[in-house]
């Protein structure tokens, strides 16, 4: 039988999320898209995900402007984002006025086609979201997220998008975010889905962790599957996606030929391998074949961040035992996928448990929330010793979450005021109430700075210590005045102190930097580290959130006392013991280490 594949082709999303931490920059997107746009993909990828938050945390890039630069650059391809169903791009639920203003902004500024997906698979929180796309006139795609479990079958998938298509959805994608698709299995459900549901295209998005993506697809076209997402091949493969050139060429000349121009995709391929290079600093360690993912189930979007994340934390060492104990954690929360927002609720929630050397000595606020129901209905039994201690004897919610959120849109509007300069402002506001006011305001007062690119280094970096180390050089401009900058670093880390070489244009000088308890260099911090039972601490970097007690205060053991924030969850830090508040040495918005003495009680 001859059918066309068409191509989606994820360079402008989720390749660099999965590989580069989301870091790529609209002035490296935008000088290929007249390339890209004669190619003839069925759709390009280019936002959702974390793309929204990136460009707001950190490259100061407004993501709406983003959207309509590229589809001014791309008039005769199909633009598509990933959206978290009732999440939209955030970490929370919205309220059903918010779902319906944001999708109907994205369709104005560009989108053409919505894949939605809701973490748990819980079709409800899909409804408002696919009812806002059809009302846009726009493409909805319902998505099912593929895992593996003792509750996950083909019978439950198939029942998952037949509610999906009673919705309205145009058509059906498998998201294997981790790469936990085989060939064999991946036939069946494709052969079960088109059964059911003949009417529906049926689309394959798998990451190729484990290495057997590019198989999975062949037997999703062979089973009758309609498209297939590829990634160009200098940002293809391990945590991404298979090689578009490979698939292209794999196809050629058969009865599924997808037509595309493979010389023009192989010119393109050319130009992300030179930008590739700009962004190596952001590279995972974690981005080869690995099928060690076949049972942590970790996506590919989240391994490069999560390795990105332990490696600011200085924690890179402790990888290997956090992705040991995420399955573990995943089976007490009742078997969820691992996609935004699960794959962070547990992954965080499995480095606290790491970290700390005891499971759940500190449990994550959105660890609390998932045990009460409030992002839906988990797909098996979750450890109800861990409920209740999470939540003791708090009621459990059976609805729609979204039922029990009243409309919030003019209540944000309210909060964000004169900053916002239009609807999509107030919405950056919403997915992001903390970072999205901070981008307003440094925009507002015009000093925007992105986070700087560390320049590719010339030679193999610093040698072994004790070594000539080769320089990594900067240009630093301070009051108007222009430095040279070259650091080369020597001495050992586990003596008392570290020593750097700075030249400093041309004039050498010697940089000391004491031990993380005196003195932690970028911190400012000198705070003393905890040694008394009334002086609380917490078990690893982060920022604070909200200091919920003051000098003076009576409290209780086991009483919340801090809310900090920690690779984008929060958690509570409880008071060790009973007793009166004697000192406060942290405000909002302070960074903390490890072990610093943030709070004494007496």
């Amino acid at each position: 039988m001859s059918k066309r594949i068409t191509v989606t082709d994820t360079i402008l999303r989720d390749a660099h999320q999965s590989l580069l931490a989301t870091r790529m920059r609209t002035e490296d997107m935008l000088p290929i898209c007249e390339k890209l746009d004669k190619v003839g993909y069925w759709s390009l990828e280019v936002w959702g995900g974390a793309t929204f938050d990136a460009c707001v945390r950190f490259l100061k890039e407004d993501p709406w402007e983003r959207l309509r630069k590229l589809k001014a650059a791309l008039p005769n391809t199909r633009l598509q984002m990933l959206l978290r169903g009732q999440n939209l791009l955030g970490y929370r639920h919205y309220s059903d006025d918010v779902v319906r203003a944001f999708v109907a902004k994205a369709a104005v500024n560009g989108i053409d086609v919505f894949r939605i997906f809701d973490a748990m698979n819980d079709v409800r929180n899909l409804r408002v979201s696919i009812e806002a796309v059809k009302a846009a006139g726009k493409h909805a795609q319902g998505t099912i997220c593929y895992t593996t479990s003792p509750v996950h079958t083909i019978e439950a998938f198939v029942k998952q998008a037949q509610q999906m298509a009673e919705m309205g959805v145009d058509s059906i994608a498998i998201k294997d975010m981790a790469g936990l698709l085989t060939p064999y299995a991946t036939g069946e459900l494709v052969k079960a889905l088109k059964d059911n549901l003949p009417h529906l295209d049926v689309v394959i998005h798998s990451h190729d962790t484990a290495g057997v993506a590019s198989m999975c697809q062949l037997k999703a076209i062979e089973n009758g599957a309609d498209r297939i997402d590829t990634a160009i091949s200098s940002m293809a493969w391990g945590t991404s996606h298979p090689g578009t050139e490979s698939m292209v060429a794999a196809l050629r000349g058969t009865p599924y030929d997808t037509g595309l121009d493979l010389e023009l995709i192989q010119e393109i391929g050319l130009y992300f391998y030179a930008v590739r290079k700009k962004y190596h600093q952001f590279e995972s360690e974690f981005t080869g074949v690995d099928t060690r993912v076949q049972v942590n189930q970790v996506p590919g979007g989240m391994i490069s961040n999560l390795a990105n994340q332990l490696k600011e934390q200085g924690a890179l060492h402790r990888m290997d035992e956090v992705l040991a104990e995420i399955p573990r954690v995943r089976a007490d929360l009742g078997y969820p996928p691992l996609v935004t927002p699960t794959s962070q609720i547990v992954g965080t929630q499995a480095f606290f448990n790491v970290l700390a050397g005891e499971r759940y000595k500190t449990i994550t606020n959105e660890v609390k929330l998932y045990l009460q129901g409030r992002y839906g209905k988990a797909p098996g039994e979750v450890n109800e010793q861990l409920r209740k201690q999470a939540i003791g004897n708090e009621e459990v919610i059976d609805v729609r979450p979204a039922d029990l959120l009243k409309p919030e849109l003019a209540k944000l509007r309210g909060e964000i005021g004169a900053l916002a300069k239009s609807e999509e402002d107030v919405l950056t506001y919403a997915m992001f109430p903390d970072i999205g006011r901070k981008f307003l305001e440094e925009r507002e007062a015009g000093t925007l700075k992105p986070e700087e690119l560390l320049p590719i280094p010339s030679g193999n970096g610093v040698q072994a210590a004790g070594g000539e180390g080769v320089p990594t050089e900067f240009v630093i401009d301070v009051h108007g005045e222009t430095y040279r900058v070259d650091i080369t670093g020597v001495g050992i880390k586990g003596e008392g102190k570290r020593h750097f070489y700075l030249s400093i244009d041309g004039m050498p000088e010697e940089v000391v930097f004491e031990p993380l308890n005196e003195f932690v260099a970028g911190t400012g911090s000198k705070r003393k580290q905890a040694s008394a039972p009334g002086e609380v601490s917490t078990t690893m970097p982060g920022n604070i959130v909200d200091v919920l007690v003051k000098e003076g205060d009576q409290v209780k053991a086991g009483q919340a006392v801090l809310i900090t924030e920690a690779m984008k969850m929060e958690a509570e830090v409880q008071a060790p013991i009973g007793g009166t508040v004697k000192a406060v040495h942290v405000a909002k918005g302070d960074r903390v280490n490890p072990g610093e003495v943030l709070i004494e009680i007496e």
